[in-house]
This record gives structure tokens, C-alpha cells and sequence, in this order.
């Protein structure tokens, strides 16, 4: 039976033209690790900063790998990072479906035409599901390679299993150009006929991904270097159905150190962890952004971007072939950095859930101990144990009163502890001013350091060597009552 060519002629219509489209397509495997966090930004900025179209396609055709409620990890991390699509499987598109496995019978018909063409063949072997490359260029001769189209479909009305291998030349080279490592060549006897469409119907990875950048007019392909090998078998694809070749941008891995790339089997961090670990989702987008690209001009120096800057900059060429290391330390200073940026109602909503995990006194003011906070940490995670103080004081070392710049000891510091006492249970208005006014005042009269008595206030009332704010702000905040019980308390433990 001939192939119908009304099919494919309507399936060419619809295929928009005329400007940049982008697809970022993951598998629903419930890991955004941050390889993929950078494909979905890289191509969300080649469309923006084009003008262009960016799509969100889900390659859930190998079944077995599938995770529940993986694909609502997806959009969710999408949403979050402002990576806004255009066209996908919840907002529809000229090109639905967005999903591959709602795609099936298209792959089916596509691996055909290409088998009526020559460009491929029915296999009948029993090892049939090797159905991905596994990096390396490979190739065994296939006896099913030689049977004539009659014979293989005459196996098929028989009821034999099949699959759809891709028919590479035996001879001669080819080459495909990448936007960021240039033009590629490689021997046609080096590749293997790999699998297009396996024995259930469903495309093989390397099959679907191109028929659905076609049908769906993606002009720039960002995946991963780990595709480079397979890039030859796609261009010999699209030259078999005559069509044009997107802009290709492979991306050298992100490596956990100089031998090892990023993964979950290795336990590095997905978007989802590095949230739970405190990191601002702008610092992740910024930090990943430059994993892999540097900006280029008059930007080439800038380290902090917001995204409508990165959509301004950002062109493939600045774009590295070397790996890119993620260096933690580095996150948490561009973390650091944003946290120190935001406004103080900004920061006092995003920090409110770490600051309660330890201070569950509501008589507490969240704001007022998210003051102290916002130019002492680097990550969100650090706030529960710097402000565990509140609640609780915690049991200490007398040897915390001793501070050689303080010039202070225990002895000095019960002296102080002793003589300060009074002065706080006369202030009759709690405030910040009221408290700073009286500690600096009788220091003054005391002839001593300001922190010859603020320096064993401060332990008194913390019971920490390091705290988030000095003595004036920790006594507001615990305020007069709890203030003169723990000053009381560190007398006892002193004398």
C-alpha cells in the first residue's frame, strides 16, 4: 500500500515559520538537576532575546524511566524560575500535541515514509532494543539491512515483532555544524543503524526528538555535549526527509569537580534541593546562567544579572566548549549577594519560615529579628540555628565571657553584669534608643569600653559567641522582663 503524502503535506502546513522557536524538552524522570535547569534557561533566552517563540515539550517516550508527578516538578520549577512557554501541553500551541507519547502515531508514520524511501528498515533480530546510543560509534552488519520492502512487510502481515532501524551509508562522510564547537565530520562506518521505532511502536529518543523539532519549527536545538555523537544520525534524518537542519547548541557538561559531571546517582543537588537549602531562586538562575556563558562587550566584567539583562546579552557565541565546575561556595556568594539586595519586606517573607523553625514564641517581632538577619547570612538555612536563642536560652561556658578585645573575663564580666542590672530595670521605655542610650551612657561613666559591657550583656542574653546583632537589639527584641531573667541568670553562673 503506497504511502498517503496528503498526510504529511498537511502536517508541513502547520508548521510555523518566519522567527526564532525554542523547545526546552525534558523527561518526566522527577530530577531538575542543574544541567537541565541551564538547557531550559539557555533556550528560554535565545527565544526571548529574539523575540521568538519558547516551547515546553515533554519526551516521555521511554515509559520505564517515567516518574509520578515528575512532570508537575517541571512546571513548577518553570514557574518559579519565570522560564514562562509560549506553547506546551497546558497552554496548547498551532503544534499540539506537547506530549510525546500523544504523538505515537506520527513516529509511526514518519519512520514509514522513510522506510518506503529507503532511509531505513524493518528489523525482525531478536537484540532489537538496544534502542540508544550509548556514546560510542558503533555498527554491526544487520541482515535484515538486505531484505527487499515486499519481503519485510510480507514478515510483518505474518505477525513477526519488528522494529525500525535508521539505513546509514556504508560510505562516504558526514557533517553537521554547532553553534559553539564549529563544523564536526565523521565517517558513515563508524555509526550504527540505530533504532527509530521500537517493537511497542513507541520512537526511540533519537527518532521523536527530530521529528518534533520539525513538525514543531524549532530553528535552535540546546541539549547537552553528550549528544555530539548522535548528532550525525540526526542530520542524516533531516536529509533524508529533505528538510533544514536547526541551529544545533550542544553544552559541555556541568562537572561536580574536574572528573565527575553532575548527578542524582552521585547526590548533587536538583533545583528543588538547592531551594531546600536556602538558595534564592534568582541567585540559582544567575549562578547557573553563568555555567557554561560569559557575556560579552561592555558587560563582559558583570557577575549579577537580572533576567531581562541576561535576555539583552545573551548570544551563543558567548557560549563555552570547556565544562563548567559548579562551585557551591561561589552559589552562596552570588546567594549572599541577593540576599543582601532585597528590600527588608522581601526579605522578612522569604526568611519568616526559617526564622519560626526556632523562634515559636509569637511575642517575638519576625521583622525586627529578620533585621539582624539580612547582612549575616549567606544562605536561608543558616537563620534557625542563629536565632534558636529567642525561645530558649541555651546551656553555655562560663569561658564565653572571656574576650580579650572586650577586655573581659569572668570576673569582669560579673562586675558588669552586677552593675548594669539596676540600669536595665530603670529603663521604663523599652526601646532600641532608650537601651543604647543608657548601655553607651554608663559606660562612659563606668570609664570602660562600650564593649567592656556590652560584650558579657550580649552572652547573657544569647548565651552564643556569635549572634545576629549586638547586645542593644537581642535585649529589645527579648524585651525588659526576659532580659533582666537571663542577665540575672548569667550572674548566678558567673558568681
Amino acid at each position: 500500500m503506497a504511502i498517503d503524502n496528503a498526510y504529511f503535506d498537511i502536517m508541513e502546513g502547520k508548521i510555523p515559520h518566519g522567527k526564532t522557536r525554542t523547545r526546552f524538552a525534558p523527561s518526566p524522570t522527577g530530577y531538575m538537576h542543574v544541567g537541565n535547569l541551564r538547557t531550559a534557561l539557555y533556550t528560554y533566552l535565545i527565544a526571548r532575546h529574539d523575540q521568538g517563540t519558547f516551547i515546553l515539550r515533554i519526551e516521555d517516550t521511554d515509559q520505564g524511566r517515567l516518574v509520578e508527578g515528575a512532570t508537575d516538578v517541571i512546571y513548577r520549577t518553570m514557574e518559579e524560575c519565570g522560564l514562562e512557554h509560549d506553547e506546551g501541553p497546558d497552554v496548547g500551541g498551532p503544534v499540539a500535541p506537547y506530549i510525546q507519547s500523544e504523538r505515537r502515531d506520527t513516529y509511526g508514520k514518519y519512520a514509514e515514509l522513510l522506510c518506503e524511501r529507503g532511509h531505513a528498515y524493518y528489523c525482525f533480530c531478536e537484540k532489537t532494543e538496544s534502542a540508544e546510543d550509548t556514546g560510542e560509534f558503533e555498527r554491526e552488519e544487520n541482515p535484515c539491512r538486505s531484505l527487499t520492502l515486499d519481503e519485510a512487510k510480507a514478515r510483518i502481515a505474518a505477525g513477526e515483532p519488528y522494529v525500525i532501524r535508521q539505513r546509514i551509508p556504508y560510505e562516504g562522510t558526514t557533517t553537521f555544524h554547532d553553534a559553539s564547537f564549529g563544523d564536526v565530520t565523521v565517517e558513515n562506518k563508524t555509526l550504527d543503524d540505530q533504532v527509530l521505532l521500537k517493537r511497542d511502536g513507541m520512537p526511540t529518543y533519537n527518532f521523536a526528538n527530530v521529528i518534533d523539532d520539525h513538525l514543531m519549527g524549532i530553528t535552535h536545538v540546546v541539549r547537552g555535549s553528550e549528544y555530539l555523537s548522535s548528532a550525525p544520525k540526526y542530520n542524516l534524518l533531516y536529509e533524508a526527509f529533505g528538510w533544514e537542519v536547526p541551529t544545533y547548541v550542544h553544552c559541555s557538561p556541568v562537572m561536580r569537580d574536574a572528573q565527575h559531571k553532575m548527578s542524582k546517582r552521585n547526590g548533587d543537588p536538583s533545583y528543588e534541593d538547592l531551594k531546600a537549602q536556602g538558595f534564592l531562586t534568582p541567585a540559582i538562575l544567575n549562578y547557573v546562567a553563568l555555567l557554561g556563558w560569559s557575556p560579552r562587550g561592555e558587560r563582559a566584567e558583570q557577575e549579577f544579572f537580572t533576567t531581562e539583562e541576561l535576555i539583552e546579552c545573551f548570544d551563543l557565541a558567548g557560549i563555552s566548549k570547556s565544562p563548567a565546575i559548579f562551585d557551591i561556595e561561589k552559589l552562596k556568594y552570588f546567594n549572599a549577594n541577593y540576599i543582601r539586595s532585597l528590600s527588608a519586606e522581601d526579605f522578612c517573607q522569604v526568611a519568616a519560615p526559617y526564622i519560626r523553625q526556632s523562634v515559636k514564641n509569637e511575642a517575638y517581632d519576625v521583622a525586627e529579628i529578620a533585621s539582624l538577619l539580612q547582612a549575616r547570612c549567606e544562605v536561608l538555612t543558616d537563620i534557625p540555628e542563629k536565632v534558636d536563642f529567642f525561645d530558649s536560652l541555651p546551656e553555655y561556658d562560663v569561658a564565653f565571657y572571656t574576650n580579650k578585645k572586650s577586655k573581659t573575663d569572668a570576673a569582669v564580666s560579673l562586675d558588669m553584669l552586677q552593675k548594669v542590672l539596676p540600669k536595665l530595670e530603670g529603663i521604663s521605655d523599652w526601646t532600641v534608643d532608650a537601651i543604647h542610650d543608657t548601655l553607651v551612657a554608663y559606660a562612659e561613666e563606668l570609664g570602660v569600653k562600650n564593649a567592656t559591657l556590652m560584650w558579657p550583656l550580649r552572652i547573657a542574653a544569647a548565651g552564643k559567641l556569635v549572634t545576629p546583632g549586638g547586645a542593644v537589639e537581642i535585649c529589645h527584641i527579648l524585651g525588659k522582663d526576659e532580659t533582666i531573667r537571663r542577665v540575672k541568670a548569667g550572674i548566678a553562673k558567673l558568681s
